[in-house]
């Protein structure tokens, strides 16, 4: 036996240039059906690439501009307490007294709006601009991009100068004028610009520290110092002396640089790890594509294998050939995905820019940042998953018995899974999906949709068995249909074979279907919910609340308007809870509708009574995960932080958590409190939004003229400057612009969805290829007994609406399961928000319904070429 073995090897291994000519002729000679292949494989490689590199780049860029502006100091002193703007310079004189420092530089930073010169009529006449103050002294030492570079034609004392300004690239982009006329409040400030700042990133000017102060109200207020320490110093001892010395405030920290694009990166990083998930759909879906591509081409060569196994192939020799003519698609399939990939993702930071609907990196328009070790590991990705798509066809090739193949007696052994193995795998994906996040990511639940998916394709068998034999005993006297319901009672595993693809395809795109319609109606309850108004006014958004503002003489006057029947304000600032996290957002406002007395928030539950000597706040559901504020307790987090700035004779402020809330527009966490509450607390008066009840007979577009002429006259520019600053919106208006907002960024979805299905039902057509091409002489034995070719192709036909009815089914079903770990446990693990499950039955339907009438058509299609005289001349056949 061993002698005869190292024969067939000796003799085998002369064979391997032929058998590589061999297996090259057979994906020259059959184009199409391996292109689609390559296709498949090609699309999820691009896909993922892309969004990977669009993200790196905007990661990177982002970078870089924060590295621009914050410099390279070894310590940053930020302050924690209500604002981010509240570091007084006391603070900067403790510092320089100190022998390990060396430098000292005090930087004021905040956003505000800049009044374009001119704007296109459906162009906002505002750009959002990032002022930072700094000392020209000091600022080359610590932040050399930050340094004002005057202009040819400009004055080097005008670094001092209190009316000037210094643009990076893109600020003089985006205003293009020789001066900037910058918003505070409901007034323009006027700066020239003087020069240049190399820092990259969004639009900036830099200005003097005092100048800035002056500007905008801010006087002995700073954002952060950055500190250089002495050549030598310990920076971990300085922290712990510092927080020691007399006079040092406990809302005082000292940071490391850097750790702005840390929160930035850590923050955006569940919604870039799901961006990727959903990339990788199509590749998943293109592995079972490679399956059956590979399965139709074994089972047309299967007596080619066999004589080759005659003239000395081994059988692992023949699982080789097909996994290295698979290795070759999947090398194709990379290379093109990888260029593909890297076309989308030049092409969408040019037009989309570095955001990709998320929010992150609004207004970046980053260079694209190619990496070789990322395009390896997505190109090796793509391989596995072509290798892995070929390796169940591998075996059956390798499995071979020459002899019946070689006489048409048989083409491979039946293979069954233990019946066990798909509840079990099912089990699993259940119980994963249960598991908490790790590290902030919903990894458990991945794993389990992954194990659902694997576990309801193995349970295909036994469903298709199960179902079937209820179903052949009502068919019994139909000739056509007992056919094909008892072939395939007995071949289900062929049968599962056929329908696997469609099963994964469809089932993912019912499960996004169901998210997608699910997030969509909850986003349109909870805007019913929160937009209660006829009319709503702005005056800045996000990070420019704090400079963008209603002073309280707009407020009053505004209330005086004959068209206004009454109106609410809000105010919104950020509060640094934890210097590790991203800001959460304080919304003061009328908690309770000053009419019906009801609660205007889409609460999660209901509202608890305040304890006497509290003050009641409203968190949302990311402050639950990421803060631990739960309902009836109070939240230490927030008394910290606002009483660590009062005098130590104040009474301490005691919250309690009343409610919990949905808050889809801010993903890391708001708290609501009653504005009678807020003045106890606060001196600040200003309001950052009004919502307007007109009175029935009120004119709307009257209202904003009236609105912006009182902004004119308050602020004396009677040339509608000021007027200009607001912006308006009726309910119906933001409506339909969060939802437009909403569809254009899950439109990725459908098409994903409809490549998956595509790529499907390209599986069902070369299984059912590789059905008719083994079943030869089956159809024409049916011949010979009298059967018509129209009642072949039916045969076919009723056997291919069998197996995609049952696989619609299934997909069906699992696509709701993978729905609901979706809806309920990825979700909230990624966005801290929950959302009910709603079923687009119709939708769901159509898409079921459309796979069987495409499956039913594919395999008409599919036996035609089966059903003719090739098939007759086949039962001649004789080995």
């Amino acid at each position: 036996m061993r002698r005869a073995r190292k024969h067939n090897r000796a003799m085998a291994s002369p064979l391997w240039p032929l058998l590589t000519s061999f297996s090259l002729q057979e994906l020259r000679h059959h184009p199409w059906r391996n292109l689609a292949a390559v296709v498949a494989v090609m699309l999820g490689v691009a896909l993922a690439f892309s969004v990977h590199l669009i993200n790196t780049s905007a990661l990177d860029e982002f970078s870089q501009a924060v590295r621009a502006v914050g410099g390279q100091p070894d310590l940053e002193l930020r302050s924690q307490s209500a604002s981010a703007n509240d570091l007084d310079e006391g603070a900067l004189g403790l510092l320089l007294r100190q022998p390990d420092v060396a430098l000292a530089s005090p930087v004021l930073e905040f956003n505000t709006y800049a009044l374009l010169p001119t704007t296109a009529a459906d162009a906002s006449p505002r750009k959002l601009i990032r002022i930072v103050g700094v000392d020209p002294l000091q600022v080359a030492a610590i932040a050399p991009d930050l340094m004002p570079l005057p202009s040819q034609s400009g004055e080097r004392t005008g670094l001092f100068a209190p009316d000037t300004a210094y643009l990076n690239a893109a600020a003089h982009i985006a205003t293009g004028a020789a001066q900037l006329h910058l918003q505070q409040g409901l007034r323009l400030q006027t700066v020239t610009v003087a020069g240049s700042v190399r820092a990259g990133g969004g639009p900036l000017a830099v200005m003097d520290i005092a100048a800035a102060q002056d500007f905008f109200g801010k006087a002995g207020v700073l954002t952060r110092i950055d500190i250089r320490l002495q050549a030598g110093a310990d920076r971990d001892a300085f922290v712990q002396r510092m927080a020691a010395t007399k006079g040092w405030q406990a809302h005082w920290s000292l940071q490391r640089p850097g750790d702005s694009a840390a929160r930035i990166a850590n923050l955006s990083r569940a919604y870039r790890v799901n961006l990727t998930v959903l990339a990788l759909i199509a590749l998943f879906t293109g592995g079972f594509l490679v399956f059956s591509v590979v399965a139709l081409s074994v089972t047309r060569r299967a007596q080619q294998f066999a004589l080759l196994g005659v003239l000395g192939l081994t059988s692992r020799q023949r699982l080789q050939l097909v996994l290295l003519e698979a290795a070759v698609l999947g090398v194709l399939g990379s290379a093109l995905g990888i260029a593909l990939g890297t076309g989308l993702a030049a092409l969408a930071l040019q037009v989309l820019g570095g955001d990709l609907g998320g929010g992150y990196f609004a207004g970046a328009a980053p260079a694209l940042q190619w990496s070789p070790p990322a395009a390896a590991v997505f190109a090796l990705l793509g391989l596995a998953t072509a290798l892995a798509g070929a390796w169940w066809p591998a075996r059956l090739a390798q499995a071979l018995p020459p002899a019946q193949t070689l006489k048409g007696l048989g083409t491979t052994r039946s293979h069954h899974t233990a019946a066990w193995v798909g509840p079990g795998l099912l089990l699993a994906g259940a119980g994963m999906a249960l598991l908490p996040p790790l590290a902030g990511m919903p990894l458990g639940a991945y794993v389990g949709i992954a194990l659902l998916l694997l576990g309801g394709i193995v349970s295909l068998p036994w469903l298709i068995g199960r179902v079937l034999d209820q179903v052949a005993p009502r068919v019994r006297h139909f000739t056509l249909p007992l056919l094909a319901i008892e072939r395939a009672r007995r071949v289900r595993e062929s049968a599962a074979v056929a329908v696997s693809g469609v099963v994964a395809a469809l089932s993912l795109a019912v499960a996004l279907t169901v998210m997608v319609s699910s997030f969509r109606h909850s986003v349109t309850t909870w805007l019913d919910t929160v937009l209660p108004a006829t009319l709503y006014v702005r005056s800045g958004v996000g990070s420019a609340n704090d400079v963008a503002y209603f002073d309280n003489a707009f407020v009053q006057a505004a209330a005086q308007l004959p068209q206004i029947e009454r109106m609410s304000l809000q105010r919104t600032m950020p509060l640094n809870l934890d210097p590790a996290r991203p800001t959460v957002t304080l919304m003061v406002r009328n908690v309770r509708d000053p009419v019906s007395g009801t609660l205007s928030l889409p609460l999660v539950g209901d509202a608890l009574p305040v304890p006497a000597g509290h003050i009641g706040i409203y968190v949302s559901e990311a402050m639950v995960d990421l803060y631990g504020a739960r309902a009836g307790s109070g939240f230490v987090p927030l008394e910290r932080l606002l009483n660590s700035p009062n005098p130590p004779d104040k009474p301490p402020i005691t919250f309690f958590v009343a409610g919990i809330w949905r808050d889809y527009a801010r993903q890391f966490g708001t708290i609501a409190m009653e504005r009678s509450d807020f003045a106890l607390l606060s001196q600040d008066q200003r309001i950052n939004d009004i919502a307007f009840w007109l009175q029935p007979d009120a004119s709307v577009s009257d209202v904003e003229q009236a609105l912006r002429a009182l902004a004119d006259r308050l602020a004396g520019t009677p040339g509608g400057e000021s007027g200009s600053l607001l912006e308006f919106g009726s309910a119906a208006q933001i409506r339909a612009t969060t939802l437009r907002i909403f569809d254009r960024s899950f439109a990725v979805t459908y098409w994903l969805q409809a490549v998956a299905v595509g790529i499907g039902l390209f599986g069902v057509a070369a299984s059912f290829s590789a059905q008719v091409l083994a079943r030869r002489k089956e159809f024409g034995l049916l011949a010979h007994l009298g059967l018509t070719q129209r009642q072949i192709l039916l045969l076919v036909a009723a056997e291919g609406a069998a197996w995609t009815t049952l696989g619609s089914l299934a997909g069906v079903a699992l696509g709701l399961a993978v729905a609901v770990v979706l809806v309920h446990v990825v979700n909230p693990q990624s966005f801290h928000w929950t959302m009910e499950l709603t079923l687009p039955w119709w939708r769901l339907g159509a898409l079921g319904a459309a796979v069987v009438a495409a499956g039913t058509v594919t395999a008409w299609l599919s036996g035609r070429a089966a059903a003719g005289r090739d098939a007759v001349m086949a039962v001649k056949e004789d080995w």
